[in-house]
């Protein structure tokens, strides 16, 4: 922060207060994206190689849609925290 455009007590005390949710909130969807990413990845890999080709756009299918939650979530939690930060 340049000189003499410091925040006073309270303002910092929000900043501080925003940001720790910010991180807290955005921590967290970044945690439940990349469960639910991996877990559908998981899931449509292990249909692909149970059912072979007849499986085969089924689990594409699954583990790509979970690839894209978890691609979404990084992104809101990023929106989240730079939110916290005041950006």
């Amino acid at each position: 922060m340049p000189i003499g455009q410091q925040d006073s007590g309270a303002t910092a005390g929000v900043r501080f207060v925003t940001s720790t949710i910010g991180n807290t909130v955005g921590g967290l969807t970044n945690l439940v994206g990349g469960v639910v990413g991996a877990a559908s990845r998981g899931l449509g890999e292990t249909i692909e190689g149970a059912t072979g080709s007849a499986g085969k756009a089924v689990g594409r299918s699954i583990a790509d849609a979970g690839t894209g939650i978890e691609d979404g979530s990084h992104r809101i939690a990023k929106g989240v925290k730079d939110a916290g930060y005041g950006k």
